[in-house]
């Protein structure tokens, strides 16, 4: 492995990480706007609350770290996506502080009426955020963001079938992770009742996801063939393995197995993720850019990961132990946050 697909690979474990965490808090946002009225609601909320509230801001850093080591590692490719996608993109920039603000507001009200307006605008920015972050994924995967300034069409990018498709995996992927993850927080807290909830919710969200990805095979076939050539030969064992897991997850949750399901389901993210990669390589902005051509100078990019492993070595020990502090923080079922 070379200099340039190392930086490649610590990217996507950027991606992954974020995908996985900030994406659970996203779809923890999405069940509590389905939640219910205020009063037949509130449980789940403040269960809602209880797990997100300790970690939503810290799993942003993923997000900074990816957009860093994008703008570093990869100019070419950073200026073309951040000039031809900025529609979405500010949407995401919005929703997400938006979100944060709402979640924040929320908790401090005291009045019914404020609780609720900061409590739909946390959740319908929950909804949006991963929709956009869906349509700038498909945009890229389907060769509409070419190589320069602004050289994609600002609307076209992604406004298009794949774009789509990505948005609406986007939020059905956070929905049911955030699902999963509730089921076991539930089972922890010795709330039964909210953990069969979450557990029909993640069942249920699980299928669904799982239509829409064969409902998807049709649309990159017609709309974007280079992805879809790459899906079904280079990547078909992530694919497939993804498949495998997410059956197994969803047997998992059949047999209230919640804490393996935690990590079959994250697998099974992982899979697809990693899928789209591997199934573009070595094309960094299809179809023409590639990796090589997009990647920074030898020593930026030894420089950077020098310095990315050491920055390793303080995140990564601080950022597990406050996820180890949030699962054993106790739950007060009279509390509201």
């Amino acid at each position: 492995m070379d200099l340039v697909q190392a930086m490649l690979v610590v990217l996507w474990v950027g991606v992954t990480l974020y995908a996985l965490l900030a994406g659970a808090d996203f779809g923890g946002g999405v069940l509590d706007l389905l939640a219910g009225r205020a009063s037949e609601g509130m449980p789940q909320r403040r269960l809602i609350e209880h797990t997100i509230g300790p970690v939503w801001e810290a799993n942003h850093v993923w997000l900074i770290f990816v957009l860093v080591v994008l703008w570093t590692a990869f100019p070419s490719t950073f200026a073309a996506v951040m000039s031809t996608l900025y529609i979405p993109l500010t949407l995401v920039a919005l929703g997400i502080i938006a979100r944060g603000a709402a979640f924040a507001f929320r908790k401090a009200s005291t009045e019914l009426w404020q609780q609720r307006l900061f409590g739909a605008a946390f959740a319908f920015s929950s909804v949006l955020t991963p929709f956009f972050l869906g349509t700038v994924a498909g945009g890229i995967a389907s060769g509409r963001v070419p190589p320069g300034l602004g050289a994609g069409d600002i609307m076209a990018s992604w406004v298009n079938p794949t774009s789509m498709l990505g948005g609406v995996l986007a939020i059905g992927v956070c929905v049911y992770l955030a699902a999963v993850y509730l089921c076991d927080d539930a089972r922890r807290a010795g709330l039964p009742d909210l953990a069969e909830g979450f557990r029909r919710r993640a069942l249920v969200t699980g299928l669904a996801v799982g239509a829409v990805a064969l409902a998807g095979i049709a649309v990159l076939h017609w709309d974007a063939p280079r992805l879809f050539d790459g899906l079904v030969h280079r990547a078909l064992p992530l694919v497939a393995g993804s498949a495998v897991l997410g059956l197994v997850s969803l047997v998992l949750l059949w047999l209230r197995r919640f804490l393996l399901v935690r990590v079959t389901a994250a697998l099974a993210v992982t899979a697809v993720l990693w899928g789209w990669p591997v199934a573009q390589y070595p094309a960094m902005l299809p179809p023409g850019l590639t990796v090589y051509q997009a990647a920074a100078t030898r020593s930026v990019l030894g420089a950077t990961l020098l310095v990315l492993a050491v920055g390793a070595l303080l995140v990564l020990p601080s950022m597990a132990w406050l996820l180890l502090l949030q699962r054993r923080a106790p739950y007060d079922t009279g509390s509201q946050g």
